[in-house]
């Protein structure tokens, strides 16, 4: 009998759902205090996670829950760079 691998999954600082990881968006502040969109997933840094959402991209600049939840000022780059990535998957 194979073992079905359990998906992993994350929560959505927005919405607060569980989500498996491939449905959601990491953003990611690195040591340096850097912020970026982490679109494999895998890069060191401090990450939040988000529905791929336009409107719950809105949501989070509208609320500034990732500067909250990264403690960093989040520039209007990184959410254009967000609705843009959600855009493409579409």
């Amino acid at each position: 009998m194979v073992q079905k691998r359990k998906t992993p999954e994350r929560k959505c600082v927005v919405t607060n759902q569980m989500k498996p990881k491939k449905e959601l968006i990491r953003i990611v502040r690195n040591k340096e205090g850097e912020v970026f969109v982490d679109s494999t997933g895998k890069k060191n840094g401090r990450g939040a996670y988000l529905t791929k959402d336009l409107d719950v991209i809105n949501k989070a600049e509208k609320t500034g829950i990732l500067s909250k939840h990264l403690n960093v000022q989040i520039e209007e780059s990184i959410y254009e760079e967000l609705r843009s990535f959600v855009h493409d998957e579409k």
